[in-house]
């Protein structure tokens, strides 16, 4: 699920707390750095949790309307019986693998802020999408489809509770786009057949990820004054007060990739720095940044300070 890019961005979140707070030491920054990777599934299982409360709140009011709803009929506006039917939020509310996850983590977030799913639940009955919806033909695929277009023209871009999230954790304004991503990946390759553990993916595709993550750190934050050194050397400007904090921490962690992690490809590493700049940074930061990545690998080629193995991962 969290890629290395992503990774990066966290270790680059720790970093920069740490610069705001002027202080900390580096066994509290890696438990930070811990804490926000493992947050980004605790969103993921939020998310997931929402859409059963929302089809649970469909299937309530649906019940209890029932018999106001004979007089018309279910493919009326604001009828939620064929959002009720949905086989695929029927499947995420009877799965016993996701149950069991959220409430080892006790996650109840929805439940105690119900007003949030109700007002999801009264846009998307409202909404033209759920019109036609409602007058298609039952079918696992007709649910599917239905179910990944609500989740990206209403669900995900919802104002309320995007804020509800930024509040719970401020990392999560950074992952909300890697998992609604991932979610409507997985809405595309679900079967009514798949295990109920397709829905609890890892968060990292092995150990060697999260081993990436707190070498960058460490290496960051202990070689810093060396790897400023580095930067100095290539801007003949250098005006610490004058390079936006972030381009400083961002060149100091490529610096630390193309010298102490033999296994990631300069390229790589320069690239991946290049976007996270454009994301996160000034307009011109990336044009920076890639100037002076730029000056120091041909040196570090020249001298022989570049040494690097293997095909490395992004």
């Amino acid at each position: 699920m969290l890629t290395r890019r992503h990774l990066r961005v966290k270790v680059m979140q720790c970093i920069y707390a740490l610069a705001l707070a002027s202080g900390g030491s580096l066994e509290k920054q890696q438990e930070f750095l811990n804490k926000s990777i493992g947050q980004t599934y605790t969103l993921y299982l939020l998310i997931l949790s929402f859409l059963r409360e929302l089809y649970q709140a469909a299937l309530e009011r649906s019940e209890k309307a029932s018999s106001n709803y004979l007089k018309s009929g279910p493919q009326d506006k604001g009828n939620p019986l064929r959002l009720s039917q949905n086989q695929l939020l029927k499947q995420l509310s009877e799965n016993s693998e996701l149950t069991e996850a959220l409430k080892k983590r006790k996650l109840k977030q929805w439940y105690l802020n119900e007003k949030y799913v109700k007002i999801v639940l009264a846009e998307l009955l409202d909404s033209d999408l759920y019109s036609a919806y409602a007058q298609t033909d039952q079918s696992y695929e007709t649910d599917r489809e239905f179910l990944i277009q609500a989740f990206r023209e209403i669900i995900a871009p919802n104002d309320k509770v995007y804020e509800f999230l930024e509040d719970e954790a401020l990392t999560w304004v950074d992952d909300l786009p890697l998992i609604n991503t991932h979610l409507i990946k997985q809405f595309r390759k679900v079967k009514p057949d798949s295990e109920a553990s397709f829905f609890l993916p890892p968060l990292l595709k092995n150990k060697e990820d999260m081993e990436f993550a707190g070498e960058l750190l460490k290496k960051t934050l202990l070689k810093g004054e060396e790897l400023e050194a580095e930067i100095e050397g290539k801007t003949p400007n250098w005006d610490k007060d004058r390079i936006a904090e972030l381009d400083a921490i961002l060149l100091k962690m490529a610096i630390a990739e193309l010298l102490y992690f033999p296994s990631i490809p300069e390229r790589v590493s320069i690239n991946e720095y290049l976007e996270i700049a454009k994301e996160y940074s000034t307009p011109k930061s990336s044009i920076f940044i890639n100037g002076v990545l730029d000056k120091l690998t041909k040196d570090y080629k020249t001298s022989g300070r570049l040494k690097k193995t293997g095909r490395g991962l992004l």
